[in-house]
């Protein structure tokens, strides 16, 4: 990449920048002295805005060239047309912002925050003494291939990218709800684990990309291209791993199970869901489905509130978005389970009793919770061998004697390392 001067932008200094920040905090604050944040045309490469409160600002046509926005809060500003290659936008706050036009190429949006985001076509041009007006284009990169963009674990959740270019990005575990992807060129992207439920992806191209495990649920897919893609384990409206629940007598089966656990035996009988696709269930909030075999169910988007599931048999299960705040699983079978972006909010998780003396813990060993929400869960004693917790908010999480050997916590928000060391 080019050092060389940009003869269109005004390149500020840091101490200049901070004086900007400052004062844009002070409109904020509503205090004297205070002036909106405008970085439109400069050339802000190299330099650190890091954890700035930037709501609003205007950082239209500018050059952002490594620029270090990690943590910021952007909310509704305007990126329209900006060259924004290789900056740092890891968890920061870009909810309403303008990114028409904007180039990304080799950005990192891990754990940003684009909520509504518009990143749609977009040109801009500046005045030219013999053509009048040209477009202003991106530098071009020095290497050949460009890296796509980084945005694992994004909230991309109902963002406008219609027209976007994102060859061989990141979208690892984004949640991508409702997205407007029309005609987007998505070659050789990467959506291992991505929710793109409900998003439009009429005309898009996504030859080449690697949908494993990626949600479909209700995506528009007219006249996309899916040439030479990977869809394994990608979930969708007419395919699961199991057998639809529609074809099974279910309501029947769950109340036969519920009287088998509240009569301790005597009446009704336990129920199997093993394989199942127990989405068109919508809700089984609050039932007693104590001990239940659901091994590699699909549970997607479930409201399981307050459900009882102690000791079930939950391995390889879907529980992927499912709400599972106040749930019992206390000694639940939970192998590599499917738990990305669950509600585990304030759930049991620590161990089953089953005797004066015998406790049995919740076994997670290999389950993929990333960016999945454990405030304030119990999950002493439980078994997170292997498991992945990239990304996961753990704020107020019990974890004594917790075994966390070789889980991921990368990101994890609220887990102290002296936490894992103490479990």
């Amino acid at each position: 990449m080019s050092d060389a001067a940009d003869p269109v932008r005004k390149k500020p200094t840091q101490a200049e920048v901070d004086l900007i920040c400052a004062k844009h905090d002070r409109l904020w604050q509503a205090r004297p002295g205070g002036a909106r944040a405008v970085f439109a045309w400069m050339d802000l490469s190299g330099l650190t805005l890091r954890g700035r409160n930037l709501a609003d600002a205007d950082f239209a046509a500018a050059r952002l060239h490594g620029c270090d926005l990690s943590g910021a809060k952007l909310d509704n500003a305007n990126f329209f047309g900006a060259d924004m290659q290789d900056i740092n936008l890891t968890e920061a706050s870009l909810r309403r912002a303008d990114l028409r036009g904007a180039c990304l190429r080799g950005a990192d949006l891990s754990g940003a925050d684009l909520f509504e985001a518009d990143l749609r076509e977009g040109t801009i041009a500046a005045a030219d003494g013999k053509l009048g007006f040209r477009v202003i284009e991106a530098q071009k990169r020095g290497d050949t291939q460009a890296q796509g963009a980084s945005l694992v674990g994004a909230n991309l959740q109902r963002s406008r990218m219609t027209g976007m270019v994102a060859i061989a990005a990141d979208f690892t575990d984004a949640i991508m709800k409702d997205c407007k992807l029309v005609r987007a060129n998505l070659k050789q992207a990467n959506f291992t684990g991505a929710d793109l439920a409900g998003a439009d992806l009429s005309g898009a191209d996504l030859s080449g990309a690697d949908l494993t495990d990626a949600i479909l649920v209700g995506v528009k897919a007219t006249m996309w291209r899916t040439d030479g893609a990977n869809m394994e384990g990608a979930l969708t409206d007419n395919r699961s791993a199991g057998e639809s629940v529609s074809r099974m007598p279910a309501a029947e089966m769950l109340r036969d199970h519920a009287q088998w656990c509240e009569t301790g035996g005597v009446e009704g009988q336990p129920s199997v869901f093993d394989g199942v696709d127990l989405r068109p269930l919508e809700s089984i909030r609050g039932l007693n489905l104590t001990a239940l075999s659901a091994k590699g169910a699909v549970f997607y988007g479930l409201d399981m509130e307050g459900v009882q599931l102690q000791g079930a048999q939950l391995e390889g299960a879907d529980l992927r978005s499912a709400n599972l705040r106040r749930a019992d699983l206390r000694g639940a079978r939970l192998g590599r389970a499917k738990l990305n972006g669950s509600d585990l909010r304030e759930a049991q998780l620590g161990p089953l009793m089953l005797g004066a003396d015998r406790l049995l813990p919740a076994d997670l060993s290999g389950a993929i919770l990333r960016g999945a929400d454990l405030s304030g869960a119990d999950l002493r004693r439980a078994v997170l061998k292997g498991a992945d917790l990239s990304r996961a908010v753990m704020h107020g999480a019990q974890v004594k004697q917790a075994d966390f050997t070789g889980a991921q916590t990368g990101g994890a928000r609220g887990l102290d390392p002296a936490d894992l060391k103490a479990a």
